[in-house]
């Protein structure tokens, strides 16, 4: 057999009986009577070739030389090209019954999954495909079987959401209330809450507007003189928690004057040796350039004190009461005295530019408790103790009864045994050759008293300390808010400071210091 698969030598041979090949086949193969086969029915391409040469160079012969030419050509039959895999069709899963109500069957086994389905506990997540393989075109892949077969999805989606959540709420656990912890100790009842703060008691409100009106006038060359409606000021020592405000009053707010009384609220010092002043003054009503003399009336009184803090607050440290009151009455005399010469230097009278001036010391240190009160002037010192207010303010000594005989009083009867019965009331008229006698100044006040814990101690200048001698329902209401011991924060110590009463519309300035 030729490598051409000729028969026609296999033919010869037997004929001649020669085991020789003729070389008759090289004539018949390029004989003028052999016909041109023509072009291959199919196109000639790269692939067809291929497919050619593979299948000859694999291809055995299966019989003898003796075959057919047709036998030998089925034979020869070239595999067909190699073509991408088709994806491996997923058998359908069982149909999975129906479930019941009263019991519901187990779930049924997932189904066989195609390397191009995402897991479903991991939905959307990338999949890698083994290698020697690719996913199926999408006209390739084999459509999806109807949804009466295909397995319940939702079913592993629980298991894998019970996987990932260790707990679950029902409907039950909605409804049912949270368990109540059993108290390991019986707790002490709660505190009754602190009354609200009211603007205003008595009868009926105040005629003049709550909020601030005009506002006083400015000089462009004196804007030092302007004095702010409302100061408000704290600070915490030692065993002590210091609130201190001044308020424009209602009538001075209408007529837009500025606000008399002047606050001064000062540390001298460091550590336990500190010592903390709290200064107010009130101007003369009435009189032009009343503000600047309560300001100055601080400003002297907080130098002086300044200056002579240390030795101070030894003193009060080691309750050495007499040299307090002594050298307190010095400080104030001097410093009035540099108001009055204020008051010359300016070409007034003594009497139209000065104060009421009334101080408060408190020492830093948390092991004393001695506050010290001194001042001159009209104004109230007050005290909150187990609920109950006192009135503290220092009295000076005032000489009652009649004149003493001898002194200046007239005799009962005339050396003729006459008594005088009738009192012609004629007044003698001054004397031209003496001065005329000066209206007695205020006495100097003081006082040092030793605090307890829970005490509320308030100093103010009169424009509070009258409604709340004259106004029982304020201070009742001020006890309601100030008796459970907790100092209120600086609004709070505003708005109490400010409740209004009718007929009493003066500048209102306070200090209160409650003990821890």
């Amino acid at each position: 057999m030729s490598q051409q698969g000729e028969r026609h030598s296999a033919g010869r041979r037997g004929q001649d009986g020669q085991g020789g090949q003729g070389d008759d086949w090289w004539g018949q193969l390029y004989d003028d009577a052999s016909g041109d086969t023509g072009p291959a029915p199919a196109p000639d391409t790269l692939d067809d070739r291929f497919a050619s040469a593979s299948g000859t160079v694999a291809a055995k012969p299966e019989g003898g030389e003796g075959e057919g030419e047709g036998e030998r050509e089925q034979d020869a039959v070239p595999e067909p090209p190699p073509t991408v895999p088709e994806a491996p069709v997923v058998p359908e899963p069982p149909v999975v019954p129906e479930q019941r109500r009263t019991q519901p069957p187990p779930p049924p086994p997932p189904a066989p999954r195609a390397p191009w389905e995402p897991p479903v506990h991991a939905p959307g997540r990338p999949q890698n495909f083994p290698s020697g393989s690719s996913p199926a075109a999408p006209e390739s892949q084999p459509p999806s079987p109807p949804p009466a077969t295909a397995p319940d999805e939702r079913t592993a989606d629980a298991q894998a959401a019970a996987e990932i959540a260790p707990e679950t709420v029902t409907d039950s656990d909605l409804d049912a209330p949270a368990p109540t912890p059993a108290p390991d100790s019986p707790q002490a009842p709660p505190a009754p809450p602190t009354p609200p703060a009211v603007p205003y008691v008595g009868d009926r409100p105040p005629t003049y507007d709550a909020e601030p009106g005009a506002l006083p006038p400015a000089d462009p060359d004196t804007l030092d003189d302007l004095v702010a409606d409302t100061v408000l000021d704290g600070a915490r020592y030692g065993t002590s928690t210091l609130r201190a405000v001044s308020v424009r009053g209602d009538s001075a707010r209408y007529r837009g004057e500025p606000r008399r009384d002047s606050l001064l609220t000062a540390r001298f010092g460091t550590g336990p040796g500190a010592l903390i002043l709290v200064a107010m003054a009130t101007g003369a009503r009435a009189v032009p350039g009343a503000h600047r003399a309560a300001a100055e009336a601080c400003d002297w009184i907080g130098r002086a004190v300044g200056r002579s803090h240390a030795r101070l607050s030894e003193d009060i440290r080691a309750a050495h009461r007499g040299d307090l009151k002594s050298g307190l009455h010095r400080l104030t005399d001097r410093s009035l005295g540099r108001l009055r010469a204020s008051a010359a230097e300016q070409g007034l009278e003594p009497e139209e530019y000065t104060a009421s001036l009334r101080c408060l010391l408190l020492p830093a240190d948390p092991d004393c408790r001695t506050r010290v009160f001194f001042g001159v002037g009209r104004g109230g010192l007050f005290r909150l103790r187990d609920g109950e207010w006192q009135d503290i303010e220092p009295q000076t000594s005032e000489a009652s009864g009649a004149p003493v005989v001898g002194y200046g009083s007239l005799p009962s009867e005339t050396p003729d045994g006459d008594r005088l019965t009738m009192d012609l009331g004629i007044t003698t008229p001054p004397s031209p050759y003496e001065p005329a006698l000066r209206a007695p100044r205020d006495p100097f006040r003081f006082r040092a008293s030793v605090a307890r814990p829970g005490d509320t101690l308030l100093l103010c200048t009169a424009g509070l300390a009258e409604p709340l001698r004259g106004e029982p329902e304020l201070s009742g209401h001020l006890t309601r808010r100030w008796a459970d011991g907790v100092p209120p924060g600086l609004t709070a110590f505003l708005a109490d400071t400010q409740v209004r009463v009718k007929g009493y519309a003066d500048d209102r300035t306070a200090a209160a210091v409650w003990e821890a």
